[in-house]
């Protein structure tokens, strides 16, 4: 067994034993940027990116086959921000820790659509480009402050993405490129040794964002997740020990590209360094170790069909089902959702119950968001469990979704509010209040069985592109939601009897109505 084994259990078990540093403070006032800074380097501003409105969220959660449209600058543009461009100041009273600071213009809270742990943002994301794009050929960073790509590296270098992904990877007829990496130390000054494992579902937020915006439209996203991390991360010009690279996602484009499919490798690498703001930056083994492990046989992709005996277990036959109503349409447009979406933090209010059409969608949504494609496959991963606090036409209790039939089974009876807020480590959520909580599982330790170490960042992305589906359809139902990690894993293991499954619960979702007439201020950008 190698390292990921050893990590994984110590997150299990942090609830009851601290993982060390256990003493660690995070120094605020020497903490990171939320984004990378190149000074230096020429920018490009990108378009608006346009709106759609027949590109329903229905669309992007349908479980249906991806389009094979072409994406261009325009819809490049509006995925990028829509996803990870800032797009409004939030300033609502609110139960998190952080009210007091926001509002100071240094610490405020510019709102984006997808979701990060501890709104920390450390995903980078790079657009390296062939002749066939709209701009010269090189290597980008998004700067999602300025919604526009600085240039880091002028020159066709797709090549080399295409060599690091190998022959039977995605991508092999494009030369355009999207990849992803993680800067640590702008989440781990936080998190420290925990980081490891919030940033690899941050990953998933993004792709999921992304899968659901493409499908939309009927354009594709279809990422990678093995490659050959070391090659690319020489290409742009980063340390694999203080940025990880977790995903390739190759884009269809529009107009001819045969010309670059043949392009050789060049070993060029970007010159230009981001300047940190942090005087101190700090390592952790746990995180150094788990970067070491899962980038260790980077470049074996499992087989078609490798990961078939992780799969979710199916729901017990044996438990009595309760139907549930046929889910809520989602007619809302996918940018408008994802423009609406926030967390609640400590907002909800169960006068107001749950619909059961409104549980029926989030669960749906959450077994479509499941799926990241590419080469991870097309076998589900995460399974569903639901406690139902406040929810019309359901009895309190905890129940399993059952996919198949799109109903609930009863694991266990009675109103679970005692044990939910018992169970949950911070005083910014009274999950007593939420209409329901949604945990999602998978079964780690079999993941890492079947295919690795770098299993680990499937497993988290995977977790990580549920919570965005639930995020977003929330939004679109006009209910609240919020995810929080900070809860005793054991615990769940043990009420929800997942003892002999081995599945792992690794975040809850919180959904709800919310009080009325709240406190809040917004100032839209974009």
């Amino acid at each position: 067994m190698g390292y990921a084994h050893d990590y994984a259990a110590a997150i299990l078990q942090r609830g009851r034993v601290p993982m060390p540093p256990a003493d660690f403070v995070p120094n605020w006032t020497d903490s990171p940027r939320k984004t990378k800074f190149y000074p230096g380097t020429d920018i490009v501003p990108l378009p608006d990116g346009g709106c759609e409105t027949e590109a329903t969220l229905e669309r992007g959660l349908a479980e249906v086959p991806y389009g094979q449209g072409p994406f261009d600058l325009d819809s490049l543009s509006g995925m990028l921000r829509d996803s990870y461009g800032l797009v409004g100041r939030r300033l609502g009273v609110q139960a998190n820790t952080d009210l007091s600071a926001l509002p100071s213009y240094p610490l405020a809270n510019w709102s984006r659509g997808t979701a990060s742990g501890g709104g920390l943002y450390p995903v980078s994301v790079y657009w390296v480009s062939g002749p066939g794009g709209p701009l010269p050929p090189g290597v980008h960073h998004y700067s999602t402050r300025h919604h526009a790509m600085r240039r880091l590296l002028t020159g066709d270098v797709s090549g080399e993405v295409r060599a690091a992904l190998g022959e039977d990877a995605p991508g092999a007829d494009t030369d355009q490129y999207l990849v992803l990496g993680i800067k640590y130390w702008q989440n781990a000054f936080k998190y420290n040794s925990f980081s490891f494992h919030a940033v690899s579902m941050d990953v998933g937020t993004v792709v999921g964002t992304w899968r659901m915006w493409a499908r939309a439209r009927g354009l594709g996203i279809e990422p990678a997740l093995w490659f050959d991390e070391e090659r690319l991360a020489r290409l742009l010009g980063v340390r694999t020990e203080e940025e990880g690279i977790f995903a390739v996602v190759p884009l269809n484009w529009q107009g001819p590209q045969a010309s670059s499919r043949n392009t050789s490798p060049v070993p060029a690498a970007v010159r230009h360094q981001d300047v940190e703001r942090s005087k101190t930056v700090l390592t952790f083994e746990a995180l150094r170790k788990m970067q070491a492990a899962t980038a260790r046989h980077a470049t074996r992709r499992p087989a078609p069909g490798a990961l078939a005996p992780a799969a979710a277990v199916p729901a017990d036959p044996a438990r009595p089902h309760v139907a549930l109503p046929d889910a809520r349409p989602l007619d809302t447009d996918v940018r408008s959702a994802l423009r609406r979406r926030r967390s609640s933090f400590g907002r909800f209010d169960a006068q107001h119950p749950v619909t059961g059409d409104q549980l029926a969608a989030c669960l749906a949504a959450a077994t479509c968001g499941a799926r990241l494609g590419g080469d991870t496959g097309d076998v589900r991963l995460a399974k569903l469990y639901a406690f139902v606090n406040h929810v019309e036409g359901l009895a309190p209790g905890a129940y399993e979704y059952d996919p198949d039939s799109r109903g609930l089974r009863v694991v266990r009876e009675g109103r679970p509010g005692t044990f939910l807020q018992k169970n949950y480590f911070l005083s910014n959520y009274n999950l007593e209040q939420a209409g329901a909580v949604l945990v999602p599982t998978v079964r780690t330790t079999a993941v890492l069985d079947t295919v690795g170490d770098r299993g680990y960042r499937l497993v988290n992305a995977t977790v990580g592109a549920v919570s965005q589906a639930v995020y977003t359809t929330a939004c679109a139902l006009e209910l609240g939601c919020g995810v929080a990690l900070g809860f005793d894993n054991i615990s769940y293991i043990e009420e929800l009897g997942l003892e002999d499954t081995g599945e792992a619960p690794l975040l809850i979702m919180m959904i709800g109505n919310e009080r009325p007439a709240p406190a809040d201020f917004r100032y839209e950008i974009a």
